[in-house]
């Protein structure tokens, strides 16, 4: 795993902070993970925030349905225990990991999910753009105007023994092109579409983005550790 260690961890000591600075290809990456995973629920790793870039490529999901992949794949199809169905990772999109613990965290997979939610809201946000939840659909969404609707950040994890890996991804400017070799996340109604910072206007460099994510992060799940949904939930 070539990678550079980020300074100073958000939530405390107990989350490392990790950016490739090169493309880290997909198996390599999940294999990198399911190490670290066992580490941490064995006490010998801290936690991990991973922010990479993928070299292009389809990733077909638990739930991803054959018909999905729309014709010969121009870029390899990994298929991959994480939640959800077809996507896409390639450059321009960065794509953040999160290895955390969720017996510390509160033990609530939903929970968790919703937090990743707000943590990509808060980082769209800080980055000039208002993403959205919609009932019935995964991921984060962009109003254009009228009925239409783009797709601009991806949800997606899975959970071992209770610690958590892959994590969500968000579309800083990868080519939009690349997604129309798949029905991503299932979503094929019209009108819905897929986006990214630069498509809409919004000039953000990789850094930025970023530097985003960390202050998001730690607005989310750094006070008390668990994570801002546990928090609310709990009782005073």
């Amino acid at each position: 795993m070539r990678a550079r260690q980020a300074g100073g961890a958000p939530g405390g000591d107990s989350v490392e902070w990790r950016v490739s600075a090169s493309p880290v290809g997909y198996e390599d990456a999940v294999a990198a993970m399911e190490a670290r995973v066992a580490e941490i629920r064995a006490g010998r790793a801290r936690e991990l925030v991973w922010l990479l870039e993928h070299p292009a490529l389809y990733t077909a999901g638990t739930s991803a349905r054959p018909e999905e992949l729309l014709g010969p794949a121009p870029f390899p199809v990994h298929r991959t225990g994480r939640g959800g169905r077809y996507t896409y990772h390639g450059p321009g999109q960065r794509v953040a990991y999160a290895m955390l613990d969720l017996v510390a965290r509160g033990r609530d997979v939903r929970c968790f999910v919703h937090d990743l939610e707000d943590w990509a809201i808060l980082a769209l946000a800080r980055s000039g753009v208002t993403a959205e939840r919609r009932p019935g659909r995964v991921g984060l969404w962009v109003p254009r105007g009228g009925r239409r609707e783009d797709k601009i950040a991806a949800i997606g994890v899975r959970v071992r023994r209770w610690v958590t890996y892959h994590g969500l991804s968000i579309n800083l400017a990868p080519d939009l092109s690349h997604f129309s070799g798949i029905v991503p996340c299932g979503i094929a109604e019209p009108g819905l579409g897929v986006t990214s910072l630069a498509d809409l206007g919004v000039p953000a460099a990789m850094d930025a983005l970023d530097a985003a994510l960390r202050d998001g992060f730690e607005e989310v799940f750094g006070a008390g550790g668990r994570g801002k949904c546990a928090r609310d939930s709990s009782p005073d």
